[in-house]
């Protein structure tokens, strides 16, 4: 089974931590939804096996009317296999998502939600440049219910300023809006954006990472106490609603991203879209595909296995390392990981090896530690 991913490179306004590719101006939109349907079908070969869910990602979907959907899936479903049931999710803000919006949304393909709250307090929302208000993430999830089942938000921790107390009241709200899926994920500062800027010139004051781990704590602590499981470092879903599209990707599935800068994993390849908009179309238009490819070594495989396994409740399976890999890697793996073991940062049961709940918060370092650098 595999995945297709859809970016749509459009925003209302910038906020201030995004780095991702998005473009503020709608000039190019319908160009783009065009381009976006003959990518689709430029490359309908290259994934095996049937679509099992599709992902609609940003920049911002849901600033996609009722017609531009249909004809992305119109072309989808005449050009790819596609599971009876598969998942299909819709990025949403909450400021698009009215009534008319949404019964809109539910005359489409689509059936799963994800809305991009981030937070419930104006405060936070206007500190990341937020398109919504506080009353407007909320309004919105009440009226999303009305016609979805499957929603997931977007919260993010680690807000400078952002009390224990103010980062509790998100989860509480988050509870009481009865949602089965919550995305959570650090604030982090990337180069070249508006919050950068403004950490250097001390108008807003650096994030600091023991702020993050203790809401990171507070997260975990929570949402297990309330029924949610933490599948994957960022995610957290109650039985049968883990997101099938981050599943798919923290498990090693094959994903195809269609779209100005999407990425894409097939066998041993990985391809990335050119990150501009009048270029894509431009070569779309003509029949060529603006993408770069890498194929991975061996050696780049393991090490996103590792990356990959340790942030999820899955883990590393050392058999499998040994299988795939080879005796040197597994031998190599085992090794690292002694320190570690002793530090209470992993356990390994059995071939099954996990972070503890020590060692959740810096399993990405960890994992880099664990890479192999040198075979080829």
């Amino acid at each position: 089974m595999s995945s297709l991913y859809i970016h749509i490179p459009f925003c209302k306004q910038a906020c201030h931590y995004c780095d991702f590719h998005f473009s503020t101006s709608l000039k190019y939109k319908d160009q783009l939804i065009q381009a976006i349907c003959k990518e689709l079908v430029m490359r309908k070969d290259e994934l095996p096996g049937a679509v099992e869910n599709i992902y609609f990602g940003g920049g911002t979907p849901s600033l996609l009317s009722e017609n531009e959907l249909n004809l992305i899936f119109e072309t989808i479903y005449s050009e790819y296999k596609i599971v009876k049931t598969p998942e299909i999710t819709l990025e949403a803000n909450p400021d698009d998502l009215d009534l008319e919006y949404l019964q809109m949304l539910s005359r489409t393909k689509v059936n799963r939600l994800s809305i991009g709250v981030q937070s419930f307090f104006e405060k936070d929302l206007k500190l990341m440049n937020r398109a919504h208000n506080a009353e407007e993430a909320e309004t919105s999830i009440l009226l999303a219910k009305q016609f979805f089942d499957n929603i997931s938000i977007d919260l993010i921790y680690g807000i400078p300023d952002m009390s224990e107390e103010r980062w509790k009241g998100n989860l509480t709200k988050a509870l009481e809006l009865d949602i089965p899926h919550i995305s959570s994920y650090a604030l982090t500062v990337e180069p070249n954006t508006a919050l950068k800027h403004f950490i250097d010139k001390e108008i807003i004051p650096p994030v600091d990472d023991d702020l993050a781990k203790s809401h990171f704590d507070i997260l975990v602590e929570t949402m297990e106490q309330n029924g949610f499981e933490n599948y994957e470092f960022s995610n957290f879903g109650k039985t049968g609603y883990y997101s099938q599209n981050n599943t798919a990707y923290w498990t090693g599935k094959f994903y195809l991203g269609i779209g100005p800068s999407a990425h894409s994993h097939v066998n041993a390849t990985r391809s990335w879209n050119i990150n501009n908009n009048p270029k894509y179309i431009k070569a779309i238009e003509v029949g060529e595909l603006p993408a770069e490819r890498e194929e991975l070594s061996l050696t780049d495989r393991y090490n996103e296995y590792i990356m990959t396994g340790l942030r999820t409740k899955w883990g590393v399976n050392v058999k499998l390392v040994e299988t795939e890999f080879g005796l040197n890697y597994a031998a190599y793996l085992m090794d690292q990981i002694q320190d570690y073991q002793q530090q209470g940062l992993l356990a390994l049961n059995g071939d099954m090896l996990n972070v503890t709940a020590e060692g959740k918060f810096l399993s990405d370092g960890i994992a880099s530690e664990l890479f192999m650098l040198n075979l080829k």
